[in-house]
């Protein structure tokens, strides 16, 4: 009795040895995306996107001394990841141009051919009005800044990199548009409790969360992207 229970166990053990050698060679293969599910390859398809939607979407870039990843990164966290164009228009009927419009219906009930293509005349370059914020009188509007590189090659106000990422890590209000109103500013004013140091709508606090690396890929796109006029505030001739 006592050798055949033995038997049995050794018979047990061996069984188990076997599946477990089999467990080692012989795996379930994990899924497979497209990207194997590694973070530089998708990095990687991060920034093939993001070149391909800025060309299929007419956006022409000026890529003379620019790194392409970085433009392409930059492309996607403005175009697809975040939809920038959407606020930094001149209003979001001019967003699309109506043939590259997805919102439209395809023909022959509508103009929408089936491929975006952006307004270059209004592409980041500010204007879209959110309405009176609280400040004496309805003075204050907070209208989206021009995000265009101007004659300096510079974007978004000829912002060095470094006040850029000040700017989008801290929310400040570097061009100061609507301070907060005291005894000695009673005009163009935010009321409490808005703080008028800070960029109003503007999501920045949720891209402080970004690297800076993904913070500076936005910059180097925003340089590569055609300059427009009449950004709010702004004097004409930037471009020039």
């Amino acid at each position: 009795m006592v050798a055949h229970r033995f038997a049995k166990l050794l018979s047990s053990l061996t069984v188990f040895a076997v599946i477990l050698a089999l467990g080692t060679f012989v795996s379930v293969p994990p899924g497979h995306a497209a990207n194997d599910n590694n973070g530089a390859q998708d990095e990687k398809q991060m920034i093939q996107i993001g070149l391909t939607t800025a060309a299929s979407s007419g956006i022409n870039l000026n890529m003379a001394g620019k790194d392409p990843d970085m433009v392409g990164l930059g492309s996607y966290l403005v175009n697809v990841a975040g939809d920038c164009n959407g606020c930094h228009t001149q209003n979001p009927a001019m967003e699309y141009l109506p043939p590259g419009n997805p919102y439209l219906l395809m023909p022959p009930n509508g103009p929408f051919l089936g491929v975006k293509k952006v307004n270059p005349a209004t592409y980041l370059g500010g204007g879209s009005d959110f309405g009176v914020f609280p400040s004496p009188g309805g003075s204050v509007h907070i209208i989206s800044r021009n995000l265009t590189p101007g004659k300096s090659g510079l974007p978004a106000g000829d912002l060095t990199l470094a006040k850029f990422i000040h700017i989008i890590k801290s929310g400040i209000d570097l061009d100061n548009a609507h301070s907060n109103c005291s005894n000695l500013v009673a005009t163009d004013c935010l009321l409490p409790p808005f703080d008028g140091s800070k960029l109003q709508v503007m999501p920045w606090p949720n891209f402080q969360n970004m690297t800076d690396r993904q913070i500076t890929a936005i910059y180097t796109y925003l340089s590569t992207i055609p300059c427009l006029e009449g950004g709010p505030g702004e004097q004409p001739g930037r471009c020039q």
